[in-house]
């Protein structure tokens, strides 16, 4: 291999380090995400001797709400570092969760859509909770058939993906 190419590879495998700051910009929105999280929980603890049950319960569903969308940017965090910058060594970190390393394409593809699904999931149920101050079903029925769009797309993603390596087993 000659210098040209050699410096072509470099630039080209170094260029995976400009994903660096949105993986850091991420892990600023987990912080301000985190930072919702605590003023809702605050409020939430200082208002709920004085609040009825149905808005205690919408109180605690968007509080997992933000958890689950937490989640979610952890995952694309710790994916994307080990998907396009480094692996990272189990062994150097023995106290990693496995489900935030060695996380291919495809599985991040499920894990997104089926987050996506459980968070749509969250706020139909949410706006149901609540909906005594929603008199507005068609908002309703767009929530639930976003929510199920979704589903149906994390469905057969799941399916083609099933499907191709179920393909690639049997070419081997």
């Amino acid at each position: 291999m000659n210098a040209i190419e050699r410096g072509v590879q470099a630039v080209i495998f170094g260029s995976r380090w400009l994903a660096a700051p949105f993986i850091f910009g991420l892990i600023i929105g987990l912080a301000g995400l985190l930072y919702k999280f605590v003023v809702k929980l605050v409020e939430f603890v200082l208002h709920l001797k004085d609040v009825p049950n149905s808005e205690a319960l919408v109180s605690v569903l968007s509080l997992v709400d933000l958890s689950l969308t937490a989640n979610l940017i952890l995952i694309v965090i710790c994916s994307s570092y080990e998907n396009f910058i480094r692996q990272l060594n189990p062994a150097e970190h023995p106290d990693m969760p496995n489900g935030l390393i060695r996380i291919g394409f495809s599985l991040l593809k499920q894990k997104l859509l089926g987050s996506i699904v459980a968070i749509a999931a969250v706020h139909v149920l949410e706006w149901f909770m609540d909906i005594d101050h929603y008199a507005d079903t068609v908002t309703l029925a767009w929530l639930i058939g976003t929510m199920m769009a979704f589903a149906v797309v994390m469905l057969v993603v799941a399916t083609a993906d099933r499907v191709s390596d179920a393909g690639a087993h049997k070419d081997h």
